[in-house]
């Protein structure tokens, strides 16, 4: 079994995939801004580490097979936090680093694609071993951007444009499967079962919730937009999830209805 460190642990993603790394028996270290808690029986070593300074980074490096990095923010420093993370392994001489990106970063011309592709571009230059992940947008954030616009009365909805959500579970399982294996670099992608349409999605969304909303339909401007319409977010080709939004959204009523 290897050392895997984890970065992001305590995030949407890093918390499944800590889980699957322990249940699979690998020795494992969780990097966040904060400790883990709320975790079973099965705990990860916790660093709480802020890759903003950089202060602990070569402790938590320190004897890993390969580090998954997981920890983004859309508010910036992602390039600044991946450039600290790369020297610390290199100076710690990790044969292993395993980054999580976006489909259509290389399509989408919008900032925090533009910063995850530059990631992607600082890991492969870095000298070390690489391995990197595109993803479409995990149920969790659908979920989340849909249930904002709905606390208004009145739904705006993108006309044109389509998302493949996937299942967090799922790309914990795959990145799970890499992060024991040798380094890939750019790997084939992983998309949700199906592609659907914003007013798809917002309708489902709605109807589990037991809400009734106005749909408004809006043409976003932009050349992200109209990337966005061309479907640089997706890779039907690569349909390869199970767990369909609608089983997503079932699953989490039955959790809301026993607790």
């Amino acid at each position: 079994m290897a050392t895997l460190l984890v970065t992001g642990g305590t995030g949407t993603l890093g918390r499944p995939l800590i889980d699957r790394l322990l249940d699979d028996g690998h020795d494992v270290r969780s990097l966040s801004r904060r400790p883990h808690t709320g975790f079973g029986r099965l705990r990860p070593e916790s660093y709480a580490v802020d890759l903003r300074d950089g202060t602990g980074l070569r402790e938590a490096v320190a004897g890993v097979d390969a580090i998954v990095h997981c920890a983004s923010t859309p508010s910036g420093g992602d390039a600044e936090a991946a450039g600290r993370l790369i020297e610390a392994a290199r100076a710690a001489a990790v044969p292993h680093l395993l980054y999580i990106s976006i489909v259509g970063v290389d399509r989408v011309p919008i900032g925090y694609y533009r910063t995850k592709l530059a990631v992607e571009r600082l890991i492969e230059g870095s000298g070390l071993g690489w391995t990197v992940l595109r993803t479409t947008q995990f149920h969790q954030l659908v979920l989340k951007v849909i249930k904002a616009g709905a606390r208004s009365p009145v739904v705006p909805v993108p006309t044109g444009l389509r998302v493949q959500p996937v299942e967090v579970r799922e790309v914990a399982d795959r990145l799970a499967v890499l992060a024991a294996g040798e380094p890939a670099g750019q790997v084939p992608d992983l998309g949700g079962p199906e592609v659907l349409t914003a007013r798809e999605l917002v309708r489902a969304t709605l109807e589990a919730g037991g809400r009734r909303r106005l749909l408004l339909p809006v043409r976003l401007p932009g050349a992200g937009a109209a990337a966005l319409r061309r479907g640089g977010n997706l890779t039907p080709e690569h349909a390869e999830g199970r767990l369909t939004y609608a089983a997503f959204l079932a699953e989490r009523a039955g959790r809301d209805a026993e607790e």
